[in-house]
């Protein structure tokens, strides 16, 4: 009989273990979201934002995600135009964009990923003073609109299956002839529905 018993076990245990495995290792398919601050670094200034993005991972590899994200934090600039010395604040009003993500697991934690996209900048600029030859103007404002198709690369960490922490590098180059680009740090809380 404790034979009997002993095979019986054995038996359920040959069956479990393939099933364990298989939940532990089954694609981190669904939709994910992330919450976050930016730090966008263009021409000379460094501009804070509040991002979030929602996602969709469609198996271990491939997802798409859209991102938002709104300016908290603005900067001074001093620069010379055509030999005029120009100084004012700038600020970052809001950034969208959707993106391609290529996901390549580690481990059931860990993922490296890689970010193709395009997006849309508007940001501000306010208290703008002009010195130059023919004299001074002050109390300028303009708003600037740019387009870009961006590229990054990251890494993400879920310490369990739904909470987790992510990091990213983004190079958004802006279209229409111009020569500008963006470089965007940012960290986030993740968490997958």
């Amino acid at each position: 009989m404790k034979a009997v018993m002993f095979a019986a076990s054995a038996a359920v245990l040959a069956c479990a273990v393939p099933a364990i495995a298989a939940a532990q290792t089954a694609p981190p398919t669904g939709v994910y979201a992330t919450l976050g601050y930016d730090d966008t670094h263009l021409d000379n200034v460094n501009l804070g934002a509040i991002q979030g993005r929602l996602g969709y991972r469609f198996n271990n590899w491939l997802g798409v995600e859209g991102e938002l994200a709104g300016g908290v934090k603005g900067d001074s600039f001093d620069t010379t135009v055509n030999g005029a010395e120009v100084t004012g604040k700038a600020k970052l009003q809001h950034q969208e964009a959707i993106y391609g993500v290529g996901f390549l697991p580690l481990n059931t934690q860990w993922d490296l990923l890689a970010r193709v996209g395009y997006g849309h900048t508007r940001g501000t600029v306010n208290d703008v003073t002009v010195s130059g030859v023919g004299g001074t103007a002050s109390g300028l404002s303009a708003g600037a609109n740019g387009d870009s198709w961006n590229y990054g690369v990251g890494a993400q960490y879920h310490w369990d299956a739904k909470n987790g922490v992510r990091a990213d590098y983004t190079r958004e180059e802006f279209t229409h002839g111009s020569s500008d680009h963006a470089d965007v740090w940012s960290i986030a809380y993740a968490y997958k529905f």
